[in-house]
């Protein structure tokens, strides 16, 4: 048996009223995910555990069948990971975005999408004029890197996710509690470095968003996992843009699986992910394929954008995955599923369990449900289920 999970970040949504109170996934056009439902056996995923936040961290760590009660210190340690940045024990890794402030408010939270070569330049400069014995900067993608912290310094600091609160005053959500002073003073001294640097004086000459701060959050300790194969009996690899998915597959020993021109947005290299998938599943039992798009899209609060992004994900990733399982020449087993909502009329993520489908080519067993979305998996056979168990329930399944 082979096996596929494909994870279309931040796809569920709420019934909107310009799509005449459907949601995302009920107006989107999704033939090749109605199939893998209508096929197939569907339910809804707890993908967030009680007294965590609603997070892409917990909500995949659960995907790949990690409980974050056991394994979860924080998420940038996981993009830590995926950077190649060893952290020693007492060492704190954050998140660290390039963000947009403008009057006064959190105007983007990823710098219009900066990209990679102008924001490693923005990232080295910040680690030169304000990195010391206790802090270093490192560039990672787009508008995510990371900053470290030693000596157990900012562990116990509250810090908001700056996609949580776009549009605030920055000055209402600075780090609180213990340290929180000095990652606050941290931020303010990155955006006098930032201001005038040529990089944002030639993106706002161009009309766009300049990386005018930086914002920490989403600290924590390196994490202890036990190995993918230990657990499942599999061998598996992992395909994404994002640091934070490539560093819970380093942690779970996975095999990481690079794909150039994959960007985490709309203009990724949907063709380049797939055919790695179907390259990987030659040698490996299962693979898991991410893609960042709608997750963004419902950041920006987007329509039409996140439409896209979720059409793109069925017609470029589960159709030819889909395509590739009903002409092999060994069982195949799909699940489709986001890994939280984030509502266009939120632009965050909330905790509501989602959606999943999951199909058997050696298996036609349908529940009876005809399309992919919120509505139609409360009604599926399979019910609502922890996320941390879906993959003993795809490998143990007779």
């Amino acid at each position: 048996m082979k096996y596929a999970v494909l994870i279309g970040d931040g796809m569920a949504d709420y019934p909107i009223d310009k799509l005449g109170g459907k949601t995302i996934l009920q107006a989107a056009r999704t033939p090749a995910m109605d199939y893998v439902a209508s096929h197939g056996k569907n339910g809804l995923a707890k993908t967030i555990s009680d007294g965590f936040p609603p997070g892409s961290d917990v909500a995949n760590m659960s995907i790949l069948g990690y409980d974050p009660a056991v394994y979860y210190s924080g998420r940038a340690p996981l993009e830590a990971a995926s950077m190649g940045v060893k952290l020693a024990t007492d060492d704190v890794a954050f998140r660290c975005n390039l963000i947009t402030i403008e009057h006064g408010r959190i105007k983007d939270y990823s710098a219009g999408h900066i990209s990679n070569e102008e924001a490693k330049i923005l990232i080295e400069n910040l680690d030169m004029e304000l990195s010391t014995e206790e802090l270093s900067f490192y560039p990672g993608i787009s508008y995510r890197h990371l900053l470290v912290a030693r000596r157990n310094l900012g562990i116990d600091t509250e810090c908001t996710p700056p996609h949580d609160i776009t549009g605030e005053k920055f000055e209402e959500y600075l780090p609180e509690g213990k340290e929180g002073d000095f990652f606050s003073e941290l931020i303010e001294k990155s955006m006098t470095v930032l201001e005038m640097h040529p990089v944002n004086l030639k993106r706002s000459e161009e009309g766009k968003n300049p990386a005018s701060s930086i914002w920490v959050w989403g600290q924590g300790y390196a994490p202890k996992f036990t190995p993918f194969q230990e657990l499942y009996g599999k061998t598996g690899a992992i395909i994404s843009a994002v640091d934070l998915l490539k560093g819970i597959g380093i942690y779970a020993g996975l095999d990481v699986i690079e794909v150039q021109g994959a960007t985490g947005y709309l203009d990724t290299n949907y063709e380049g992910k797939t055919s790695a998938a179907i390259e990987a599943l030659k040698t490996k039992d299962l693979v898991f394929v991410h893609v960042e798009a709608p997750d963004e899209t419902g950041h920006e609060g987007s329509i039409d954008k996140k439409l896209k992004a979720v059409e793109d994900f069925d017609s470029q990733i589960v159709a030819p995955m889909l395509r590739h399982a009903k002409a092999s020449d060994e069982p195949f087993t799909i699940l489709i599923l986001p890994d939280h909502p984030t509502p266009i009329s939120l632009k965050t993520h909330t905790r509501d369990p989602i959606p999943f489908a999951i199909y058997r080519t050696d298996k036609i067993d349908s529940d009876g449900i005809e399309t992919f979305d919120e509505e139609s998996a409360k009604k599926g056979s399979l019910g609502l289920v922890s996320a941390s168990d879906l993959i003993e329930m795809l490998v143990k399944a007779k």
